[in-house]
């Protein structure tokens, strides 16, 4: 089944890493490392195939400060979230 992950990020430079299984939660893995980045809403659209429908969606930001974790909602078919 096809899975589609549309995410908001509150700058650029977000580079998309794969995704990982915990439990039922699919969870997509982005960073953001570097030093300087465009303070802009940057949207990314992701889409993979995998072999279960998701319990829930999560995105994970890994930063240089961190990180961030946040959940994605279900609307119309595609995942929507918004980095908080």
């Amino acid at each position: 089944m096809r899975v589609v992950l549309e995410v908001t990020f509150r700058m650029g430079g977000v580079s998309y890493r794969g995704y990982r299984w915990e439990d039922d939660a699919l969870v997509f893995k982005f960073e953001r490392l570097g030093d300087a980045f465009i303070q802009v809403l940057s949207t990314r659209k992701v889409e993979e195939d995998v072999e279960r429908m998701p319990g829930r969606v999560i995105v994970e930001l890994k930063t240089k400060e961190g990180g961030k974790v946040f959940e994605a909602e279900e609307v119309e078919g595609i995942y929507r979230a918004m980095e908080p």
